[in-house]
């Protein structure tokens, strides 16, 4: 730790200021100095863009063993069932922890009100200010971090891992503002650094969604796993000129009816649950409506509903949408597919553990096993709740032997050294999320995957050193989107969120995790 300033040393460095992130550092001050570090400000995260809600087996007729069911069928066979209990036997002490700092749940005649999503046996949803759930917590979560005199580092960007002897020693960051080098050294480091939505053209995350904890932990020797499985929101607004923005899936569990541009309701022509069937299956009836119509959108129709009902429960959604010229109490919701969530990420078994030492994940960046090929919809939230905090409860007792919990066979695979495509287009910004979007998205094929692996391995070889925030956020994008496009290449099968033409059905064989590790590349 000798190249950059050396700016102090914590228990605890927690990299990133999601819902993870700040719940993860409230417990961590208990046992220790916490330090948090967030490239921007404390308050971009993709937390604050969740509208849905938070998950918890809370209502009658609920129970801990019908979540568990739930979200296992959601999985697709990958879910990991040790980490899916933990799930749901520890929602209802995470949720009152979160009554407990202050999140203002919605509640009916004195009770937590409750909404159904896809996928979802029962009304399980809980949800704040209506559907600005996240804002709500994320909100929370921050001022208590600051009441806590938690230090926080704002506009410090993570661009190493530092590793000595196999164990993490701390972290170099950049001054955004100034462009000066500083390193933390810590016993623990937590990354909460969020999803990759940013490697897509359209996509319901923040820009600052660029994989990069995922891209830093690869690069550290972390491994990495079911990369492949990228979760598309069926429903995003889609008006000209107007960037993606997420249209609840609450909306549907409040009774919105899917129709294509003909004003046909198409979803019980794919699915006996129509509105209600998992993410995948609503996303992929969508793109082939549109492919039908020869449109870029179909519509959701909420005009059935009462108006009080739609402006009450969905206050955000209506406001922006009636500040864009549409008034969904009247007209049908233009939407399309738009890239969400990433189930894949920094393997940890079920106490947040990467397979380096003293380094841990919570959160989007992480792959705890809970989601499997496709996420159950308002786990997410739950999911850093639960194991951010028992990443802190690991580092109570750190001696401690535990079991992994993995069920599901894993397999370490090598990532082929490919040859760079000869006539790949200059990198940038928006050309990786084109071809991105068109070659890894929602419908993939070998041929496509193979010419974005030629495209990413040559822009591999040409990329300069980063020397900024947006050149260092490109280049965890070029990263992450390479171990997604090797994953969507090595699972010769269609399951869940990833679905492949030439392999367009379920194969027993490939019920199994895939997992890459930098120092296992061999050459193609």
């Amino acid at each position: 730790m000798n190249e950059g300033k050396v700016s102090g040393c914590y228990d605890y460095v927690i990299v990133g200021s999601g819902i993870a992130g700040l719940y993860t550092a409230l417990l961590a001050k208990e046992k220790g100095s916490v330090l948090i570090l967030t490239k921007g400000s404390i308050a971009d995260c993709n937390t604050r863009y969740a509208q849905g809600g938070i998950t918890a087996p809370i209502g009658e007729g609920d129970s801990p063993a019908l979540h568990l069911q739930d979200t296992i069928a959601a999985g697709a066979g990958l879910c990991d069932p040790e980490a899916a209990r933990i799930l749901v036997e520890e929602a209802t002490g995470r949720i009152s922890d979160l009554i407990r700092l202050g999140v203002p749940f919605d509640t009916v005649n004195g009770h937590i009100a409750l909404t159904r999503e896809a996928a979802h046996s029962v009304a399980r949803i809980l949800h704040a200010g209506g559907d600005a759930t996240g804002e709500n917590i994320e909100t929370t979560l921050g001022r208590r971090v600051q009441d806590a005199g938690i230090r926080i580092r704002e506009h410090r960007l993570a661009t190493q891992i530092l590793v000595t002897a196999g164990n993490v020693q701390g972290i170099r960051v950049v001054n955004t503002t100034d462009g000066s080098e500083e390193e933390y050294g810590c016993r623990y480091l937590i990354l909460a650094t969020g999803g990759a939505g940013r490697l897509f053209k359209y996509t319901t995350n923040p820009d600052v969604a660029t994989g990069d904890g995922i891209a830093l932990a690869y690069l550290a020797g972390a491994e990495i796993t079911d990369m492949e499985f990228f979760q598309f929101h069926p429903t995003a607004l889609r008006l000209p000129g107007v960037a993606p923005f997420l249209i609840s899936e609450a909306v549907r569990g409040e009774g919105g009816i899917l129709r294509n541009t003909r004003h046909h309701a198409f979803m019980h022509d794919y699915a006996p649950e129509a509105e209600l069937a998992t993410r995948d299956v609503v996303t992929r009836s969508i793109v082939s409506e549109m492919r039908k119509t020869d449109s870029d959108h179909v519509y959701l129709d909420v005009t059935h509903l009462t108006p009080s009902l739609v402006t009450t429960r969905f206050p955000s959604i209506y406001r922006f949408c009636l500040a864009h010229g549409l008034d969904m109490t009247r007209e049908m919701i233009p939407v399309a597919p738009a890239a969400h969530y990433l189930m894949g990420g920094i393997k940890v078994n079920v106490w947040g553990e990467t397979s380096i030492p003293g380094l841990f994940a919570a959160g989007e960046a992480a792959c705890t096993g809970v989601h499997g090929a496709n996420r159950l919809a308002s786990n997410s939230l739950l999911e850093g709740l639960v194991f951010g905090g028992r990443i802190v409860e690991r580092t109570r007792c750190p001696a401690r032997e535990i079991e992994d919990g993995t069920t599901a066979k894993t397999e370490t695979c090598p990532i082929r050294k490919r040859e760079p495509l000869s006539d790949a287009p200059p990198l940038s910004l928006p050309t990786l999320q084109s071809l991105m979007w068109d070659k890894v998205g929602i419908i993939r094929s070998r041929e496509n995957l193979e010419q974005m692996a030629g495209v990413l391995a040559a822009w591999q070889v040409a990329m300069p050193k980063p020397v900024d925030r947006a050149s260092y956020e490109l280049s965890s994008l070029v990263t992450t989107g390479q171990l997604m496009t090797e994953a969507a290449l090595l699972r010769e099968e269609s399951r869940g969120t990833h679905f492949r033409t030439d392999f367009p059905w379920i194969r027993p064989e490939w019920q199994r995790h895939s997992t890459f590790r930098r120092e296992h590349e061999v050459d193609s």
